[in-house]
């Protein structure tokens, strides 16, 4: 009897063993079942805001170039005018010469206006055109943010408190701090070496006005790595901006150049003939720096120079 009962419990215990091991490769599954479908929605989710995210540059894009077509249209229909005009009052001779250029000037000026208010209409369609793509593009950024997919690692990261348990942590360095985005900075400006004016000669460039585009080059870069700078395409005025904003040092101090800085060459910060040009710090290796340098030769490029008061008048943290 004794027996037969051992022998009946062995096998309800081992029933009951396997059935919780069913239970538990069921639930086991059923968790597996939602993770799965869960991901299959978020990467539905991504690459669908990233084919519109790309449909919203194109349009940007499309927007802007048409803009700058008509931009060109306008200032070649004015100048075409503005010069043929004079020239058919001067061709007057005569008593009626006087009268004749008059009057031509006088065309000339009446172009201004009609001129000057079409391109406004242009401009602020173009403004109009860029705000709606950046609202649009801010709102697909937090739709990829919270899927889970377009940046995972923001739900994974610890905190430095968590991590050490010191709260002391917590506080970063200055110098820690702008390392970290000294890297990013200059990843970026790696990434648009090559990067070349269209065409040659012309100053036109994707970093700012067509202007010496040099400038427009690093602050664009920052800007990338997130520091609140705007885009300035005179030198003189990054270096004013970091006296501003106590990030600036001179040409007796070019020791503290790092990685991310920018380092301006030339004289002084007070016009275009005293500072001329400006680069963005890859390496420092002993007294010679390596730049990323934009307008180098009507592009992007590295070059390496000697860490001399002589070629650069100061530097500016990020």
């Amino acid at each position: 009897m004794d027996d037969e009962c051992g022998v009946g419990r062995a096998e309800r215990a081992q029933q009951g063993r396997a059935d919780r091991r069913r239970a538990l490769e069921g639930r086991g599954a059923d968790r597996f079942e939602k993770r799965t479908g869960r991901l299959d929605r978020q990467l539905r989710t991504t690459a669908a805001t990233g084919a519109e995210a790309g449909k919203v540059v194109a349009g940007v894009t499309q927007a802007l170039d048409g803009g700058h077509t008509a931009a060109t249209r306008l200032l070649d229909e004015y100048l075409t005018k503005a010069s043929r005009t004079p020239d058919a009052g001067i061709s007057v001779s005569g008593s009626g010469s006087q009268a004749a250029l008059m009057k031509a000037v006088a065309s000339v000026s009446d172009m201004v206006p009609l001129h000057t208010k079409e391109s406004a209409q242009n401009l602020r369609a173009a403004n109009t055109e860029l705000t709606r793509a950046a609202k649009k593009l801010k709102s697909l950024e937090r739709d990829i943010g919270h899927d889970g997919i377009g940046d995972p690692g923001k739900r994974k990261q610890k905190s430095p408190e968590r991590e050490s348990g010191r709260k002391d942590d917590k506080k970063t360095s200055p110098s820690t701090s702008a390392s970290g985005r000294g890297k990013d900075i200059v990843s970026a400006a790696r990434k648009e070496i090559g990067v070349a004016e269209k065409p040659p000669g012309s100053n036109r460039n994707p970093y700012g006005p067509t202007a010496a585009w040099c400038s427009s080059f690093a602050t664009s870069m920052w800007r990338k790595a997130g520091v609140k700078i705007p885009v300035l395409p005179f030198t003189g005025d990054v270096y004013q901006w970091g006296q501003q904003h106590g990030k600036a040092y001179g040409k007796n101090s070019l020791d503290k150049a790092r990685p991310g800085d920018v380092l301006l060459f030339g004289t002084g910060p007070g016009s275009p003939s005293t500072s001329t040009h400006i680069g963005i710090v890859e390496k420092v290796e002993g007294d010679r720096v390596t730049l990323i340098e934009g307008n180098s030769g009507d592009k992007v490029q590295r070059n390496t120079h000697t860490l001399s008061s002589e070629t650069f008048y100061g530097g500016v943290h990020p």
